[in-house]
Protein backbone atom coordinates (compact mmCIF):
# COMPACT_ATOMS: atom_id res chain seq x y z
CA UNK A 1 0.00 0.00 0.00
CA UNK A 2 1.36 3.46 -1.10
CA UNK A 3 2.05 5.50 2.02
CA UNK A 4 1.85 9.38 2.06
CA UNK A 5 4.05 11.60 5.17
CA UNK A 6 3.02 15.67 4.93
CA UNK A 7 5.40 17.36 6.57
CA UNK A 8 6.02 21.30 7.72
CA UNK A 9 2.75 22.57 8.86
CA UNK A 10 2.81 25.80 11.36
CA UNK A 11 1.58 28.51 12.71
CA UNK A 12 2.85 31.93 10.53
CA UNK A 13 1.83 35.37 10.69
CA UNK A 14 -0.05 36.52 7.81
CA UNK A 15 2.64 37.83 5.01
CA UNK A 16 5.06 34.91 6.13
CA UNK A 17 5.95 31.88 4.19
CA UNK A 18 5.96 27.91 4.89
CA UNK A 19 7.15 25.44 2.83
CA UNK A 20 5.41 21.37 3.36
CA UNK A 21 6.64 18.26 2.13
CA UNK A 22 5.44 15.00 1.58
CA UNK A 23 7.71 11.61 1.13
CA UNK A 24 5.81 8.69 -0.62
CA UNK A 25 6.69 5.40 -0.09
CA UNK A 26 7.11 4.82 -3.89
CA UNK A 27 7.58 7.38 -7.43
CA UNK A 28 3.78 8.13 -8.35
CA UNK A 29 2.73 9.27 -11.56
CA UNK A 30 0.50 12.01 -9.98
CA UNK A 31 0.77 13.84 -6.63
CA UNK A 32 -1.23 17.29 -5.26
CA UNK A 33 -2.01 19.10 -2.39
CA UNK A 34 -5.33 19.44 -0.72
CA UNK A 35 -6.85 21.63 2.21
CA UNK A 36 -9.60 21.48 4.52
CA UNK A 37 -11.73 23.51 6.70
CA UNK A 38 -14.17 22.74 9.16
CA UNK A 39 -17.45 22.87 7.41
CA UNK A 40 -16.02 22.69 3.92
CA UNK A 41 -15.54 19.81 1.37
CA UNK A 42 -11.63 19.01 0.48
CA UNK A 43 -10.39 21.46 -2.48
CA UNK A 44 -8.34 20.78 -4.65
CA UNK A 45 -4.66 23.50 -4.41
CA UNK A 46 -2.17 22.16 -6.70
CA UNK A 47 -1.22 19.24 -8.42
CA UNK A 48 1.93 18.04 -10.86
CA UNK A 49 2.35 14.80 -13.12
CA UNK A 50 5.83 12.88 -13.30
CA UNK A 51 6.66 15.03 -16.61
CA UNK A 52 6.47 18.22 -15.01
CA UNK A 53 2.57 19.26 -16.05
CA UNK A 54 1.02 21.78 -13.13
CA UNK A 55 -2.05 23.05 -12.17
CA UNK A 56 -3.18 25.52 -9.39
CA UNK A 57 -6.63 26.66 -7.88
CA UNK A 58 -6.70 30.25 -8.51
CA UNK A 59 -6.64 31.14 -5.06
CA UNK A 60 -3.53 30.43 -4.63
CA UNK A 61 -1.62 31.11 -7.83
CA UNK A 62 1.10 33.61 -7.87
CA UNK A 63 1.21 32.52 -4.04
CA UNK A 64 2.24 28.62 -4.38
CA UNK A 65 4.72 27.04 -6.01
CA UNK A 66 4.70 23.21 -6.44
CA UNK A 67 7.18 20.71 -7.21
CA UNK A 68 8.67 17.27 -6.82
CA UNK A 69 12.32 16.10 -6.46
CA UNK A 70 14.38 14.22 -9.13
CA UNK A 71 13.36 10.95 -7.69
CA UNK A 72 9.68 11.55 -8.08
CA UNK A 73 8.86 10.63 -4.53
CA UNK A 74 9.08 13.90 -2.55
CA UNK A 75 6.83 16.32 -3.20
CA UNK A 76 6.61 20.04 -2.34
CA UNK A 77 4.47 22.85 -1.56
CA UNK A 78 6.08 26.45 -1.37
CA UNK A 79 3.81 28.71 -0.08
CA UNK A 80 4.03 32.57 0.12
CA UNK A 81 2.26 35.70 1.16
CA UNK A 82 0.29 33.57 2.92
CA UNK A 83 -3.78 34.97 4.64
CA UNK A 84 -5.51 34.15 6.85
CA UNK A 85 -8.06 32.43 4.56
CA UNK A 86 -5.16 29.82 3.80
CA UNK A 87 -5.24 28.21 7.21
CA UNK A 88 -6.60 24.76 6.66
CA UNK A 89 -5.29 21.22 7.24
CA UNK A 90 -3.32 20.28 4.16
CA UNK A 91 -3.08 16.93 2.30
CA UNK A 92 -0.96 15.08 0.20
CA UNK A 93 -2.54 12.97 -2.43
CA UNK A 94 -1.88 10.61 -5.31
CA UNK A 95 -2.87 8.69 -7.83
CA UNK A 96 -1.29 6.49 -10.60
CA UNK A 97 -3.96 7.34 -13.71
CA UNK A 98 -5.21 10.90 -13.32
CA UNK A 99 -4.14 14.05 -11.93
CA UNK A 100 -6.62 17.19 -11.48
CA UNK A 101 -7.43 19.09 -8.45
CA UNK A 102 -10.50 16.92 -7.96
CA UNK A 103 -10.14 15.22 -4.92
CA UNK A 104 -12.30 12.10 -5.48
CA UNK A 105 -10.36 10.95 -8.14
CA UNK A 106 -7.03 10.56 -5.58
CA UNK A 107 -6.51 6.95 -4.47
CA UNK A 108 -3.74 7.52 -1.86
CA UNK A 109 -3.85 9.98 1.42
CA UNK A 110 -1.43 11.69 3.96
CA UNK A 111 -2.70 12.08 7.18
CA UNK A 112 -2.66 15.98 7.04
CA UNK A 113 -0.41 18.84 8.41
CA UNK A 114 -1.96 21.66 9.91
CA UNK A 115 -1.11 25.49 8.39
CA UNK A 116 -2.95 28.48 10.77
CA UNK A 117 -1.90 31.92 9.26
CA UNK A 118 -2.90 34.83 11.99
CA UNK A 119 -3.16 38.19 11.45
Amino acid sequence: QVQLVESGGGSVQAGGSLRLSCAASENIFCMGWFRQTPGLERQGVARLDNVGRIDYADSVKGRFTISRDNAKTTLYLQMDSLKPEDTAMYYCAADPTRCNLIAVNYRYWGQGTQVTVSS
